[in-house]
C-alpha cells in the first residue's frame, strides 16, 4: 500500500452464527458484544502498529459479521490486492494452509498475497529476488506485470522461471528418450520465447536486472528451487493446463500451500 500510495484496508470478521449456534450460546446476549469489543481491539491495535511504522498511510477499518473466507472475497471486488497469512487461528496445528486462504485463492476477484512465515514470529524477508513463473498464459502475463513492478519497487533482480512440463509421465518419457529428442534445439527456442515475453517488460522497466531460467522439470519444483532466498514468487492464477473454469491451477495451489515466502498469485483483467 505504501509503495502503491494506496489507502490499506484492515478487515476483522466477526464469525459469530458459526460460534454461537455450534455451542448452543445465545448470539444475542454479551457474548456478541465480546466479540465485537474483541475485534475492534484487534483493529485498533494492528491500525496503531501500522500506523507508528507507516504514518503516510490511509487506513480503513471495517468490522463485519461474516465468515472470513466469504469477507475476504468479497472485499477482494474492489481491492488492488487481497492479502492474507497462510493459516490463522482455526484448524490444527501444523496445517499448511488454512481453511480462509484456501477459499480465498480459489475464488477472490482481485490477485492474492499468501503470507507465510518460517516460525510465528517471523517478518516478511526484505532481500533476495522476486521470482517469477512464466508459460505464457493471460494469467502468467498478469503474473509478469506483477512481478516488474514489484522488483521495481524493491530495487531487486527478477528470476524469471519457465518449465515446459507439469507431468511427472511427461518428464520421465522425455528423459527415457534423450537420444532422439534435440535437447539443444529445443531447450533455445524455449529461451527465444522466455526473452521474447521478458522483452517488453524489460524496456518498461530498465532498471530491473533479469536472470531467466528455464527448466526441463515441473514447475512447481523449478521454482521452489529460488524460494528460500526470494523475497516475492509471483505466479499465475492457473497455467496453460487444466480445464477451462478451473478457478486455479495446479501450480498455484501447490506453491499456496510449500511456498515458504511470500507468494502473490495474480490473475488475468478477464478473471476478476
Amino acid at each position: 500500500a505504501r509503495r502503491r500510495r494506496l489507502p490499506l484496508r484492515l478487515v476483522h470478521a466477526v464469525n459469530v452464527s458459526a460460534v454461537a449456534y455450534s455451542g448452543g450460546i445465545d448470539p444475542a446476549g454479551h457474548f456478541l458484544e465480546e466479540l465485537e469489543s474483541l475485534g475492534d481491539q484487534q483493529l485498533a491495535d494492528a491500525s496503531a502498529m501500522i500506523g507508528k511504522a507507516h504514518p503516510e498511510l490511509d487506513i480503513e477499518l471495517s468490522l463485519r459479521d461474516a465468515h472470513p473466507a466469504t469477507m475476504l472475497i468479497d472485499e477482494s471486488q474492489d481491492a488492488v490486492l487481497t492479502v492474507v497469512g497462510s493459516r490463522g487461528l482455526g484448524g490444527f496445528r501444523g496445517a499448511l494452509l488454512g481453511s480462509t486462504a484456501v477459499a480465498l485463492t480459489g475464488h477472490a476477484h482481485s490477485p492474492v498475497a499468501v503470507i507465510r512465515g518460517r516460525q510465528p514470529d517471523d517478518e516478511p524477508p526484505i532481500t533476495g529476488a522476486v521470482v517469477v513463473g512464466i508459460d505464457g498464459s493471460p494469467a502468467s502475463e498478469a503474473a509478469t506485470a506483477w512481478a516488474f513492478e514489484e522488483a521495481a519497487a524493491r530495487d531487486t533482480e527478477l528470476i524469471a522461471v519457465h518449465a515446459w512440463t507439469e507431468f511427472a509421465s511427461d518428464l520421465a518419457y522425455f528423459r527415457a528418450h534423450q537420444a532422439i529428442v534435440d535437447w539443444t534445439g529445443f531447450e533455445a527456442n524455449q529461451s527465444k520465447m522466455l526473452a521474447e515475453r521478458l522483452a517488453g517488460w524489460s524496456e518498461h522497466y530498465p532498471d530491473v536486472r533479469v536472470h531467466r531460467v528455464i527448466n526441463r522439470d515441473r514447475p512447481v519444483r523449478a521454482l521452489l528451487q529460488f524460494t528460500d532466498d526470494a523475497q516475492l514468487v509471483v505466479v499465475g492464477s492457473r497455467g496453460r493446463g487444466g480445464f477451462t473454469g478451473m478457478l486455479l491451477g495446479s501450480t498455484s495451489r501447490a506453491l499456496a500451500y510449500h511456498c515458504p515466502c511470500p507468494l502473490l498469485i495474480a490473475r488475468p483483467q478477464r478473471d476478476g
